[in-house]
């Protein structure tokens, strides 16, 4: 069964897809990007305030399907410059339980959509 998830506290998407599906169990959730879904504006003024942004997208994706960053269970990570790496994995730890955290990738991107410096998606599973 697949079931199309959308939360007015998230962007709207910039393309042809939609915030997030559920597929029996499993939700998927499209990249975020730090728009604020309030205005539609970039939030780009660090890259800590864009990493918090793009979180608070996927949180507010998951507790729309009923789900929290404990029920995630992969994450991509997109970035443009890797040497932000640890000023985006200082935030992203933030929203995550070291003992249960997700599986993950972070990737360095030649660019991103509305040319961002990160972008994250993420997967969860409801039990």
């Amino acid at each position: 069964m697949k079931k199309i998830i959308t939360s007015t506290n998230a962007p709207n998407p910039v393309g042809p897809y939609n915030q997030a599906i559920f597929a029996g169990d499993t939700l998927y959730v499209s990249g975020q990007i730090a728009i604020n879904p309030a205005n539609g504006e970039l939030l780009m003024a660090s890259i800590e305030e864009e990493t918090t942004q793009v979180m608070k997208n996927l949180q507010a994706i998951l507790e729309v399907a009923g789900l929290s960053f404990e029920d995630v269970v992969k994450c991509s990570v997109f970035v443009k410059d890797m040497g932000m790496y640890s000023r985006i994995n200082a935030i992203y730890a933030q929203y995550f339980n070291d003992e249960t955290a997700p599986a993950r990738e972070l990737v360095e991107v030649a660019n991103l959509p509305k040319y961002v410096n990160v972008e994250i998606s993420c997967i969860a599973y409801k039990s």
